[in-house]
């Protein structure tokens, strides 16, 4: 029994020495950032974070006859329209790009809880951008007003598409909540929680 218990005296003697040199050694621990400090890093980096899309698609476009304040000029109107038949169809090329307006990200998109971080992130933006250069004309007489009305339909079509396409949206988030992550935990967060709205806190 002696024995027994002077080994047990010498193990707990060796396990405390290591566990008061681990606690002696062990680097100390890192301080989180401020708030204002990790939004303007976020924004730096999400600034960079986009998705690129290329677009094209065939489009026709008739353009109508435009009313006037004059009876007779509507009638002479409608007689040129008649004559000309107006219309294009080409084949528009765009690029589309998803990304996030994080000038509107603010501390109320940021809750901190010790180590874990809540994010939400503010809304989309989809902007068109069509390439001209590389339009193809099939057939058209348009003038040069109507072949702007025809390209400004074209860009609000794309548009249209992606606003309303959730695989994008969901890719360009994707993107988005990697690169966040990624810099909230080089940061020293060890946890980051993407959210649609900010849990409400708890009084201690």
């Amino acid at each position: 029994m002696a024995y027994l218990s002077r080994a047990l005296t010498v193990l707990l003697g060796a396990t405390l020495g290591a566990l008061g040199a681990w606690l002696l050694l062990r680097p100390p621990p890192t301080s989180l950032p401020d708030t204002p400090s990790v939004v303007q890093q976020m924004r730096e980096v999400a600034r960079l974070e986009t998705l690129d899309v290329a677009l094209y698609k065939k489009v026709t476009f008739t353009p109508e006859p435009q009313a006037t304040d004059a009876l007779w000029k509507d009638v002479l109107n409608w007689a040129a329209y008649t004559i000309q038949n107006p219309h294009g169809r080409a084949i528009v090329f765009a690029d589309a790009r998803l990304g996030f307006d994080f000038q509107r990200f603010g501390p109320s998109n940021l809750q901190v809880s010790g180590t874990r971080v809540y994010v939400v992130l503010p809304p989309i933006e989809v902007k068109v951008e069509l390439r001209p250069g590389e339009t193809e004309v099939i057939d058209s007489n348009l003038d040069s007003a109507q072949t702007a009305q025809l390209l400004e339909k074209a860009r609000l079509a794309f548009e249209q598409e992606v606003r309303a396409d959730s695989r994008l949206q969901q890719r360009a988030r994707d993107s988005a909540e990697r690169a966040l992550r990624s810099l909230l935990l080089t940061l020293g967060y060890r946890e980051v929680l993407f959210v649609d709205s900010l849990p409400t806190a708890t009084a201690g």
